[in-house]
């Protein structure tokens, strides 16, 4: 996802104030939950799959996706996980280690440059303009030195500078994600409302991406386990305290107290943040606190139970997993 999401959810981060859990009062509501601060955030659950699919995958030009360079970005995938992502994003946002350094830490802990062979030419990784996109770009780019490729990384911005690049052959390969790109892709060949081709179906996106794709002279690498999505944050203590994984837990156990969404300016409107928890849940929200997406406002205010849920990043260095 990140940089700028087409087309993929919004989510909500919840932090210490919400409502009685487990038990329902004479008027048949939930009391309301225990109130926990704490600086540890976990994401619930989608359980009821709101939000779009947006797997990490390789996306590659077409003249250059030979079946070497594809074996080579697809172990990458086979070894990617969704904590491990959060692990790798920790140690750079926060413990303020390089991305090469983070990268060369990921390619040794997981044996991925064994067994690779064949490789030759030059290869341009792109990366795009966040961490998490130079740390990936950096593990591709050892792999497929591993593999026999002269490997380098390049910088290039954001996805509409990128995608451009990509389909040009002036960059090789890049890490992208399944949701995301399906819609930047589906607007930018099919006009600016088509209908949805990524969904909470992981096979079915990548169908569509690979349909959407090849009219963009991309190919694309088998999507990884990790994931980097749009999602609804609570303290851990919050959680543990109230016994909520899921966000049917909170709907359950939470909904008749007060309950505070904090997120981007549009997502009480938006069907995969406020307006989406309220109908595909029944979460009930006291209020809203405009912040931002995913960012350090939002983190904050759930860490001091200024808001109980927020929206998040699924891969989040700053939340355990």
């Amino acid at each position: 996802m990140r940089s700028v999401a087409v087309g993929v959810s919004l989510l909500a981060l919840s932090s210490m104030v919400l409502v009685g859990c487990g038990k329902s009062g004479s008027s048949g509501q939930a009391a309301a939950c225990q109130p926990a601060k704490g600086d540890q955030l976990v994401v619930l659950t989608d359980d009821k799959h709101l939000q779009t699919v947006d797997n990490i995958i390789p996306a590659i030009y077409r003249p250059a996706a030979t079946p070497v360079l594809i074996r080579a970005v697809d172990k990458v995938s086979g070894a990617l996980t969704t904590s491990k992502l959060i692990a790798l994003n920790k140690q750079v946002d926060l413990e303020r280690k390089t991305a090469t350094t983070v990268a060369d830490g990921f390619v040794s802990d997981n044996g991925l440059t064994g067994g690779l062979t064949g490789g030759s030419g030059a290869i341009q990784v792109g990366a795009a303009n966040f961490s998490e996109s130079q740390i990936l770009a950096n593990v591709y780019a050892k792999v497929l030195t591993a593999a026999g490729f002269n490997a380098t990384v390049r910088s290039v911005g954001n996805r509409e500078l990128y995608l451009k690049s990509l389909s040009k052959g002036e960059i090789d390969v890049i890490p992208e994600y399944a949701g995301t790109l399906t819609e930047f892709l589906n607007k930018q060949q099919n006009g600016p409302s088509p209908a949805p081709r990524a969904s909470s179906d992981l096979a079915a996106t990548v169908t569509a991406l690979t349909a959407l794709g090849a009219k963009a002279n991309l190919v694309f690498g088998a999507p990884s386990q990790a994931a980097d999505q749009n999602a609804f944050a609570v303290t851990k203590a919050y959680a543990d305290a109230n016994g909520l994984r899921t966000l049917s837990d909170l709907a359950s156990k939470c909904n008749g107290g007060e309950l505070i969404l904090g997120g981007p300016p549009e997502c009480p409107q938006r069907p995969f943040c406020q307006a989406g928890l309220e109908q595909v849940y029944g979460i009930k929200f006291t209020g809203f606190q405009s912040l931002d997406s995913g960012g350090p406002l939002t983190k904050t205010a759930i860490k001091e139970g200024k808001v109980e849920i927020g929206l998040v990043f699924s891969s989040d260095g700053s939340l355990t997993g």
